[in-house]
């Protein structure tokens, strides 16, 4: 058989180097999966159980592997489930490249059984790059020019093919006017500012006395040279959630992640320091960061467009993080008045002994801080750590001390609901020898995490090891929202809103032959922890959490203390439960263990 423009497409991409395809059928992409078929070992195909889930998966391997990530759908419908889970790649940062069918051409404009306009759907998710094959010799320049784009851009492309042109005889461009011939390869990107700039910016940071530093996502491969500055400079080191595997937790002058899902010293720092410096982090909430004046200001983005974003930076520098980190460290001064270092890591002891005194407070039936302190410890080394959207992304961010080797990730910017447990397939796919943990809400697992299980059922024997497990929070609420409620809008919880279903999540689990443990008094934690991260098989731990115990942010302010406030006088459902559980976690925060 005379090889297809699908046949060329999946060629192509394995010459790129990508060798593996998250996505789910259709007949808009038959002729696609055919050529998967022929592939004969070139291309994996990992089929999911919604093309969200794909898109989700695709922007986790990026995230996992530095990669670009593929996923595919079929025309009108399979496309359009695809956008959430690109929304996410794209605005974390991610390359991923989309490969959606479409109608036959001569069928196109005539409002045909599942014809969607993709590439006005696709203009703003994909909007450095969407394009559609319409004919065999454009395919080789279309294919190059999205997966470079993707990653030259750290973002998501889309390749739209209509299912005729799947089936037609793959052709290469000709020798003649209006041609275009495109090749493979991506060299590394190599960064570093000029002499001048990194002057600049060493001199405002060796003329600070009290330095902070704030590392995002862009900082994941620089943390020896993070270490080394931090050092020098005596400063603290806080995390944006992208950012939350840069450094160990156990160093003594990392305060932590930092925001409404923040810690305490994260924010003294922040509110003290004379002297900022930002490195690959697009951290949102510019209320965490100092007040403008108060802090000079210096920031590494390896993206322009990113510089001077949040706060008002006096030197910008573009350049990769690492190497520019590289360049400036022989400028730094290391810093002999170490004060500030010292209260630094004396606000960071006093921290820990709050969050384990709030972990350790009583709970109807479980405090889920205390699930997330119990694990920490029995964290494997090197393990791949996701979070979905929700109260679990807060005690992901404060409860949880990641060592040295360990990734972890969560959906940043879009802080999108639902990709938990795709990020943790993608990650045992990319990483079939580490041990993945998901950590859930039971919202984010109704809306999609189910359906992932039965994703792992199909594949997990395929992994060298077979440990991915997933915590529910089970706790019948939407509980995130619910405390956004009270306490940023002053509302009382609003049941019809709020409240979920009762679902049987380990039950479910043991149904598809994976391991479920479920958990409902807080002395079965450990136990339970070691169960199932030494389970020869996926497991899921189901653990019956209080909805009352509040996230509390690091810094509650006067507007919030008012609506929180106007909550109880206007009368909650769970009244009693959020005045206990507030009152000792606020108390804790003074008298540790005394609550």
């Amino acid at each position: 058989m005379a090889e297809q423009v699908s046949d060329f497409l999946i060629d192509r991409l394995h010459q790129w180097g990508i060798s593996r395809i998250f996505g789910f059928p259709g007949d808009g992409i038959n002729g696609l999966m055919g050529a998967l078929n022929r592939a004969e070992g070139k291309m994996e195909f990992i089929q999911v159980r919604h093309e969200e889930m794909a898109a989700f998966m695709a922007c986790g391997h990026a995230k996992f592997t530095g990669e670009v990530g593929v996923c595919m759908a079929t025309s009108g419908p399979g496309a359009i489930h695809l956008l959430n889970g690109l929304y996410d790649a794209k605005m974390d940062h991610q390359p991923v490249v989309a490969i959606v069918g479409q109608q036959a051409r001569m069928a196109m404009g005539g409002s045909y059984q599942q014809e969607v306009d993709l590439l006005s759907l696709y203009k703003d998710v994909a909007h450095e790059y969407v394009h559609m094959i319409t004919s065999p010799a454009q395919a080789r320049h279309v294919i190059d020019r999205a997966v470079r784009i993707a990653k030259a851009e750290r973002t998501v492309t889309c390749i739209i093919v209509p299912n005729d042109v799947q089936e037609l005889k793959a052709a290469q461009p000709p020798m003649k006017h209006g041609s275009v011939r495109t090749g493979v390869g991506h060299a590394k990107l190599s960064m570093i500012p000029p002499a001048s700039e990194l002057q600049r910016a060493a001199d405002i940071l060796n003329a600070g006395k009290k330095v902070a530093i704030l590392v995002g996502a862009g900082a994941l491969q620089a943390a020896d040279e993070v270490m080394d500055i931090a050092e020098a400079l005596g400063a603290g080191v806080a995390k944006a959630l992208l950012g939350r595997a840069v450094l160990p937790d156990d160093l003594p002058y990392v305060t932590g992640s930092i925001g409404l899902l923040g810690t305490r010293p994260s924010w003294e720092l922040m509110r003290d320091c004379d002297t900022l410096l930002m490195i690959g982090s697009s951290f949102p909430y510019s209320e965490f960061l100092p007040e403008d004046g108060q802090a000079r200001g210096v920031q590494i983005d390896i993206d322009a467009k990113m510089l001077s974003l949040r706060y008002p930076m006096e030197v910008n520098l573009i350049g990769d993080s690492r190497e520019t980190l590289q360049a400036l460290l022989p400028l730094i001064e290391h810093k002999e008045d170490r004060a500030w270092r010292k209260t630094i890591e004396e606000n960071i002891r006093d921290w820990w002994k709050v969050v384990e005194a709030r972990a350790m407070n009583d709970a109807k039936p479980i405090n889920p801080q205390r699930v997330f302190w119990e694990l920490s410890p029995l964290l494997p080394d090197n393990c791949i750590l996701t979070s979905d959207s929700g109260s679990s992304a807060n005690w992901f961010a404060r409860n949880l001390k990641i060592r040295k080797g360990m990734m972890a990730t969560l959906s940043g910017n879009l802080a999108t609901m639902c990709p938990g447990v795709p990020y943790a397939i993608a990650a045992k796919f990319a990483w079939p020898d580490r041990v993945a943990i998901a950590l859930v809400g039971d919202g984010a697992m109704q809306m999609l995490g189910n359906n992932g299980l039965i994703t792992i059922a199909k594949y997990w024997q395929q992994w060298s090891d077979p440990r991915l497990v997933i915590l529910v929070l089970n706790n019948g609420d939407l509980n995130q929202v619910t405390w956004e409620q009270r306490v940023m809008v002053g509302d009382p919880k609003f049941e019809a809103s709020q409240n979920i279903p009762d679902f049987p999540y380990a039950r479910y689990a043991e149904i598809l032959d994976l391991k479920g443990v479920k958990v409902d008094r807080a002395d079965q934690l450990s136990d339970a922890w070691k169960e199932v991260l030494s389970a020869n098989r996926p497991a899921v731990l189901e653990v019956l959490v209080d909805p009352d115990v509040p996230t509390t942010p690091p810094h509650i302010t006067f507007d919030q203390m008012v609506k929180f406030s106007k909550t109880l006088w206007k009368g909650d459902p769970d009244e009693s439960g959020i005045i206990k559980g507030a009152f000792r976690d606020i108390l804790e925060n003074i008298l540790p263990h005394k609550a």
